[in-house]
């Protein structure tokens, strides 16, 4: 166990701020998907 906790402390921390980096930017990014896919529908009208 002890030599678990400072694994923990190193990885665990940025680990967890990549995930809820993820989280935030992944909405924004299906959006930005979503109008790119549409972009040729508003170039032709």
């Amino acid at each position: 166990m002890d030599t678990w906790l400072p694994f923990l402390t190193d990885v665990g921390f940025p680990i967890a701020v990549t995930f809820y980096l993820l989280h935030r930017i992944e909405g924004k990014l299906d959006d930005l998907i979503e109008t790119i896919h549409h972009l040729p529908d508003k170039v032709k009208g």
